[in-house]
Formats: C-alpha cells, sequence, structure tokens
C-alpha cells in the first residue's frame, strides 16, 4: 500500500513537471522591457546627440544589439503600448485614440508569458486596459521605485518572469532630473527645431529628463545584476514616440515621431556592440520575446481577429535577426494617428503613413481641415515660435505647415531625412508613390480601418475599460453607428 501511495505520488508530480510552462522553467530567459516616455529616437548619447548625458543607457547598448530601425505604430502613449503589449496594430485592437483600450477578449504578452509559467509584473505607467487584456502585478508605481522590481525578480529562482520598467520620463513638465548639468546656452539645437531661448531652456529641462531615466535604467540593471539573473534575462529598452516639441516629434507620422531607439541584450545568444538595419515595430516584440520562452508565436490566438477571421499576431518574430541569422523582416513598416480624443484637438484630422527602407508616404484623409492640438500649438515653446514666425518668413511656412498638410505627402528619406521636400505631386516619382499606396489601402483593409468612419468612432474606444455595464453598453451601440 505505501508503495502504491509512493508511486501515485511520483506519478502526480512528474505530471506537474511536464505541464505547460513549467517544463524546463529555470532554463527559460526572463524578460526585463524598459520604456521611456516621450523619448526621441536620437536623443541619447549612443545615437548621436552629443549634449545629453545617458552614460547607463550608453552602456547597456554596447552590450547587446542596437535595432536602427525600430518603429511604433502610433504617435502617442496609449496605442504605442497597447501595440508593444498585445502584437496588434493599433485599429485592429480597437486601442487606437490616445487614452485607450482593446477590444474585450484581446490577449497580450502578459497573458501569454503568464498562462506559460511566468510571473508578470509592471513597475510605472501603465496607460493600457482593460484589465482582463493585461493580468500583470502592479509593482510600483513609479519606476523610481528600485526595490519594489528587486523584491518581484528575485521572488523565486524558480519561477520565470516578465517585468516592465515604464518610466513617466521624459514626458513634457519637464521638471525632473539634474538640471544642473544642462547650460541652455551650449547646447545644439536639432535641425527640425527653432532655436530661440524658449526652445534652449525647455531643451536643458528635457535632457536632465532624460538624465532621469537614465539613472532608472541603471538602477534597474544593477537590481537584476544583484538578482543573480542577469545572464539568463533578456532586456530590451524602448524609447517609445518622439518628444513633444513642435514640428515633427509626437502627434505626427514624421520619423521622429515614430521611430524608436531600442536596445535588446541576451548574454550568450545575442552579439556585443552589434546592430540591425532591419524594418521592424513594437507589434514584433511580443511574438519575438514568447519564441524566446520556447512558445510558437505561430500559433498563439491573440483573441482579436482581423477583417479576414485571422486570430495570429500582426507582429513577426524577429529572433533571427538578434541571432546573427538574417537582417531582415519587414518590407514596410505602418502608422497611425487619431487625433479625437487628443488635449485642444480641434477638427478630425487622421493620418496614416506606410514607409519602406527608403521612401515614406503620408496620407492626410481630412487635409481641408486644421490639424491643431494644445500640445503642438498652445505651448509656451509653441507660442514663442508663432511669434518669432511674424518676422521670419521661413518659420512662418514651417508653422502654417504643421496646421494645414496636403492629402499626400512623400519623402525621400535617404536624401531628405527631416521630411521638408514633399515629393508627392513629382511625376518622377509616381511609380513609388502608387506602390507605397498600394501597400497602405491593404493594411488598412486588413485592420479594418475605414478612414473617418473610423476616426469618428475613435471617442466609442477610449477609457480604461473598468466602465460602468451602461457605459459599455453606449459604446458599444456608438460603435454600431
Amino acid at each position: 500500500m505505501k508503495k502504491a501511495v509512493h508511486f501515485l505520488l511520483v506519478f502526480r508530480m512528474a505530471l506537474l513537471l511536464s505541464a505547460p510552462g513549467r517544463a524546463h522553467a529555470a532554463d527559460k530567459p526572463n524578460f526585463l522591457l524598459m520604456i521611456a516616455d516621450d523619448l526621441t529616437w536620437s536623443d541619447l548619447g549612443c545615437m548621436g546627440n552629443p549634449d545629453v548625458k545617458t552614460p547607463n543607457i550608453d552602456r547597456f547598448a554596447s552590450e547587446g544589439m542596437t535595432l536602427r530601425r525600430m518603429f511604433t505604430p502610433a504617435p502617442t502613449c496609449s496605442p504605442t503600448r497597447h501595440a508593444l503589449y498585445t502584437g496588434l496594430f493599433s485599429i485592429r485592437s480597437g486601442a487606437y485614440p490616445n487614452h485607450t483600450r482593446a477590444y474585450d477578449g484581446t490577449a497580450s504578452i502578459f497573458t501569454h508569458l503568464k498562462a506559460n509559467g511566468y510571473r508578470v509584473g509592471i513597475a510605472g505607467k501603465t496607460h493600457v486596459g482593460p484589465p482582463a487584456t493585461f493580468p500583470y502585478e502592479v509593482l510600483a508605481t513609479t519606476a523610481d521605485d528600485t526595490p519594489a522590481l528587486a523584491k518581484f525578480i528575485s521572488r523565486d529562482k524558480a519561477q520565470p518572469w516578465f517585468a516592465v520598467l515604464a518610466s513617466t520620463d521624459p514626458h513634457e513638465g519637464w521638471n525632473r532630473g539634474p538640471q544642473h548639468l544642462y547650460d541652455p546656452k551650449k547646447l545644439k539645437i536639432p535641425p527640425w527645431q527653432h532655436d530661440n531661448w524658449v526652445t534652449r531652456t525647455n531643451m536643458a529641462n528635457y535632457y536632465a529628463e532624460i538624465t532621469q531615466l537614465d539613472k532608472q535604467v541603471g538602477d534597474a540593471l544593477e537590481a537584476l545584476e544583484k538578482s543573480g539573473h542577469a545572464s539568463n534575462t533578456v532586456v530590451m529598452f524602448v524609447s517609445e514616440q518622439g518628444s513633444s516639441f513642435p514640428y515633427g516629434g509626437k502627434w505626427s507620422l514624421y520619423d521622429n515621431g515614430i521611430r524608436s531607439s531600442s536596445f535588446v541584450r541576451w548574454p550568450g545568444k545575442i552579439k556585443a556592440g552589434s546592430s540591425s538595419d532591419a524594418l521592424m515595430q513594437y507589434v514584433d516584440v511580443p511574438p519575438t520575446f514568447l519564441e524566446m520562452a520556447e512558445i510558437d508565436s505561430t500559433k498563439v490566438d491573440t483573441g482579436c481577429p482581423d477583417v479576414n477571421g485571422k486570430r495570429g499576431f500582426d507582429g513577426l518574430s524577429f529572433l533571427p535577426i538578434l541571432l546573427g541569422k538574417t537582417d531582415h523582416l519587414r518590407d514596410y513598416v505602418f502608422a497611425q494617428h487619431t487625433t479625437i480624443g487628443i488635449v485642444g484637438a480641434k477638427e478630425p484630422y487622421p493620418i496614416r503613413a506606410v514607409r519602406d527602407s527608403r521612401y515614406k508616404l503620408i496620407h492626410n484623409l481630412a487635409p481641408e481641415n486644421r490639424y491643431w492640438v494644445y500640445f503642438l500649438h498652445g505651448t509656451i515653446t509653441a507660442k514663442s515660435w508663432e511669434d518669432d514666425a511674424a518676422k521670419d518668413p521661413a518659420l512662418a511656412a514651417r508653422w502654417n505647415w504643421m496646421s494645414h498638410r496636403p492629402g499626400e505627402e512623400l519623402y525621400d528619406l535617404q536624401t531628405d531625412p527631416q521630411e521638408t521636400n514633399n515629393l508627392a505631386t513629382d511625376p518622377q516619382f509616381a511609380q513609388i508613390k502608387s506602390r507605397l499606396v498600394r501597400e497602405l489601402d491593404a493594411w488598412m483593409k486588413q485592420q479594418g480601418d475605414k478612414g473617418m468612419e473610423t476616426e469618428l468612432a475613435a471617442r466609442s474606444r477610449q477609457g480604461s475599460g473598468k466602465a460602468s455595464a451602461k457605459k459599455k453598453a453606449t459604446d458599444a451601440k456608438e460603435e454600431e453607428q
């Protein structure tokens, strides 16, 4: 009898150890994803900015691979984070305006890893919903709380984990960090900015917050090292979308708005000091992490079908790129921007874009409207530009462009990286424009993007997902209309 009981216990233990997500748990990599908040991709020391001080991020970048052509599919915080976590483009998931939420039933990287034996948590900014889609532990409400992160990653040596460190720096406000390190008079103002004293002062404060972010990154990496998990942890940093300085950063689909600085370290797997120019997007991160965890990303049900009924990711795994096996992932990257629901937005101004390795097409769906949002046009920096434009015809033309753009914009990013020379009406580029139009139209169709109709339904997609049953019913009715 005792032998039979002993055999039964051993058998049950074997079943538990062989269950999905628990087999070889100690051998599965951990994941630490670090996210900045409104950081223009080039505003790091390792990305070529000579003024900003980011020693921790620079050192971290040298220890892994730099992804030089990583893009977010939206230029505002909430749609960006939904795409990063769900592996779905924003309109398909329902999370396309700012302050938004995904459709009920949508799954996320937190869902998938938790189902496979990982514990999952986030420290800092969330800005996603509904809660059922993102079943993480809230470790801390600020990325400055390093002890909370350290406690989480060291809780159980045998269980793999996924943690997000989501900073609120350097989001506008620019009142944190070592401001004494930056003298406005000595800064080199980027070419896409207007150089005046207000810009210089705010640039110095913005750089100070980037250095504050750098400290958070350094503290997190130090905590990881002390935990003993560093050798078996994939660490990724992304800069989110661009800063909120006027002209071409956040709230735009120019590269300064949607291009991201991104670095990945995986000791013993990714070559230190390597880089890739492959086109990739935030939606590619979840399938990549799952493949690293030995989960077949092509068989994952995202819980959110596209217009063709397919339930897989929009994203593709770039693990082969990280391992040095290839340097190509996508031929095109895509982006969308919705103004409805943004503070101070005057009129609907939907924007869509497609980019290949050299050219970008931007489609402004309502060029007859005025593009005006508070953070682009109403801040003290923007108003100083407007005042200076009264005496500067070149600046006046730029200022006018911010609010009145043509229906189509086409740029050669190789010869015009700042996207100032619109080639959309140049007959020499007609075939290139036609090709990009076909790709953009096909992507919008796959996403269920109906242009202005989708834009006007944006308010029904806002909110955390914690709304009452009555509000949810109202939202559903608005979507049907």
